[in-house]
């Protein structure tokens, strides 16, 4: 019997020594790689916006048509003024000469005023 025993343990032996078979490929799943969330996006406060400038000639306009509103002898309702490099010009009616005279005057006297250009009409009854 020892030498069946042998003989038996020669072929187990001979048995364990075959390399195992190479594991079968195995198909990868095609998964794309996860993408990262995008973050939310914290925008830096603002830089404050320049204040536009005001345009000179609008200012002097608007100057020459509160001080014909602040003279009871002019009807600064129906005046309208425009400005141009310090030349002021006083559009509509009057309803007298003198009423357009003291309109060219007080226009004239308003700080940054370098000339009138007096364009109103005497209308009666304006």
């Amino acid at each position: 019997m020892p030498r069946t025993f042998l003989a038996a343990a020669v072929i187990a032996l001979a048995a364990c020594s075959e390399p195992p078979p190479p594991p079968a490929p195995v198909a990868a799943p095609s998964v794309e790689p996860a993408k990262p969330e995008p973050k939310e996006q914290v925008k830096a406060p603002e830089a404050p916006k320049p204040e536009p400038k005001a345009d000179p000639n609008a200012e002097l306009a608007t100057r020459v048509k509160r001080a014909l509103e602040g003279e009871a002898k002019v009807q600064a309702a129906a005046i309208d003024v425009t400005a141009t490099d310090g030349k002021v010009t006083l559009w509509g009616t009057a309803a007298s000469a003198g009423e357009r005279s003291r309109a060219g005057q007080v226009a004239g006297k308003v700080e940054g005023v370098k000339a009138v250009d007096n364009q109103l009409k005497v209308v009666r009854g304006s």
